[in-house]
């Protein structure tokens, strides 16, 4: 949450997904002592996308957000779906195979950061005085 007050939330959902892809990365491919690391790395660079997907989906949209956010919620299903999809790729070509299924479930949060537009940005607290735009006569 107080990423969101310096940053503008596409950003900090493009940030955490691409976090998320490079410790899956170093976590499957990588040595055991830093997969111990990076597995539940892994789980902090998630926890933020379901909110800020959530809130940027629905403020993209002019209208309609009841259904659409039927349709963002059955997302939830996908936590009861992916491991499920995991074990069974898991059982038939090895667990590594498996967790490679992640990167199409980060890549679709990801694609979300680069095609929302918001039509209210989120409020952030600027850092240095910005002077005042003049308006040009």
């Amino acid at each position: 949450m107080v990423l969101l007050k310096f940053f503008d939330s596409r950003k900090v959902l493009i940030a955490f997904s691409v976090g998320a892809v490079l410790c899956l990365t170093v976590a499957v491919f990588g040595p055991a002592r830093v997969s111990v690391i990076a597995f539940p790395a892994i789980g902090l660079f998630a926890s933020i996308m379901w909110p800020v997907l959530v809130s940027l989906a629905l403020n993209s949209v002019s209208e309609y957000h009841g259904p659409f956010a039927g349709i963002l919620s059955t997302g939830i299903m996908g936590g009861a779906v992916v491991p499920v999809v995991i074990g069974r790729i898991g059982d038939h070509f090895g667990l590594r195979a498996g967790l490679m299924f992640l990167y199409l479930t980060f890549g679709c949060v990801l694609s979300v950061g680069f095609w929302a537009k918001p039509i209210i940005m989120n409020a952030t607290v600027r850092l240095k005085n910005a002077p005042a735009l003049q308006p040009v006569l």
